[in-house]
């Protein structure tokens, strides 16, 4: 089943999500499915629990290469349902990049992320994930992740000069 999308300003972005404690209940497992259908249906990055009215600690990403590369990456961002994840940040050194989001649509920020992560957490059957990454791939598991602390991206940006309407940013920087 296809998810609403939470916009800016609702609760649910705003609060820290709820642990998972059984990943196996029927009713997680079926979040999930209807988490991974929403995300098909949106064509992002990635998604997460919260966007979707859920205040559990679950996100849902995947670039494919040819995407990823447009961003700067050299490889596609494998598909992964993290659940309870950790992220420790591997060095001091950000990096600027722009980002959007379902919750704010229409709308895109330069937001400044760690260069280097380790994230780690558990898949949808209960095993352990543990991935050592770097640029687009760190920066879009750091989004979605600040999502389960009831972070929105603008909320990371040093400067709401670069944050505004898509069309509107595109069009400038076209010129």
């Amino acid at each position: 089943m296809i998810l609403p999308v939470a916009r800016m300003g609702h609760p649910v972005l705003q609060t820290r999500a709820a642990e998972v404690n059984d990943i196996a209940a029927p009713m997680i497992q079926t979040f999930i499915k209807d988490l991974v259908e929403t995300y098909y249906a949106l064509s992002g990055a990635g998604l997460a629990a919260p966007q979707v009215f859920q205040s559990s600690r679950i996100v849902v990403f995947h670039v494919p290469e040819e995407r990823a590369k447009m961003r700067g990456h050299h490889e596609e961002i494998p598909f992964t349902i993290l659940i309870n994840p950790i992220i420790d940040f591997l060095t001091d050194e950000t990096e600027l990049g722009w980002e959007g989001c379902f919750s704010l649509p229409g709308m895109m920020g330069l937001v400044p992320r760690c260069r280097a992560i380790r994230y780690r957490g558990l898949n949808a059957e209960g095993h352990s994930i543990d991935r050592q990454v770097e640029g687009y791939h760190a920066r879009v598991i750091q989004h979605e992740c600040d999502h389960l602390d009831g972070v929105l991206y603008p909320m990371r940006m040093p400067d709401l000069s670069q944050f505004g309407f898509v069309d509107e940013i595109r069009d400038a920087m076209s010129k």
